[in-house]
């Protein structure tokens, strides 16, 4: 366990991060299809190394829940990645249970789930990602939105089981290294400038 001291600026207390919220706890719904992505998830060794190089430890408070297919699709993911990198912590909690933090991370007007926040050793959000990767998010504003939710949804779930989580390791990498740099911010799908410019 990562001791925490709330930094004055914190937007997450410290309180709310040590709530119960491991990834077997998150999981009611869709237990079967969660143990398969997670056993199907393919970790590359870039996004770990790039996370255990910048040092320092590092909390990500990931707000999901179990009947969301996006979370379904990246949470035990991202869960993977925190077990494989020693200087990230996970929690995970759920969004109407915390509707403050979840507001402060709207996806547009949407209470989009789910969101991954990047917690200094301080206490001080550096970040969050979220809801989807970024390609697949674009897919959804320019075309999927539009589309009835029974053609949409197998397509979500195909473009998920064609990348295996991939995108969602290196997007979560990229929020660690901008979120340790400290010369942006990642906020949603939209990566600090020094990954935009990269």
């Amino acid at each position: 366990m990562i001791p925490w001291m709330p930094s004055p600026t914190s937007t997450i207390s410290a309180l709310r991060f040590a709530s119960p919220g491991t990834p077997g706890e998150a999981v009611e719904a869709n237990e079967d299809l969660w143990r398969a992505i997670t056993e199907r998830a393919v970790l590359h060794d870039e996004s770990v190394e790039r996370i255990a190089a910048v040092g320092g430890r590092w909390r990500l408070l990931v707000l999901a829940d179990d009947w969301c297919g996006d979370a379904v699709n990246t949470v035990p993911v991202i869960a993977r990645l925190a077990d494989a990198c020693p200087n990230l912590q996970l929690r995970i909690l759920g969004r109407e249970e915390f509707p403050e933090i979840m507001d402060r991370h709207l996806t547009g007007a949407s209470r989009s789930i789910p969101v991954a926040i990047l917690i200094d050793e301080r206490g001080t959000e550096r970040g969050w990602w979220g809801p989807r990767p970024r390609v697949l998010q674009r897919w959804f504003e320019d075309v999927g939105r539009g589309m009835d939710k029974a053609e949409r949804y197998p397509r979500l779930r195909r473009w998920y089981a064609r990348d295996r989580g991939v995108s969602t390791c290196e997007e979560i990498a990229d929020l660690v290294w901008c979120g340790a740099r400290g010369t942006g911010r990642y906020e949603g799908t939209h990566p600090c400038e020094e990954i935009r410019a990269a």
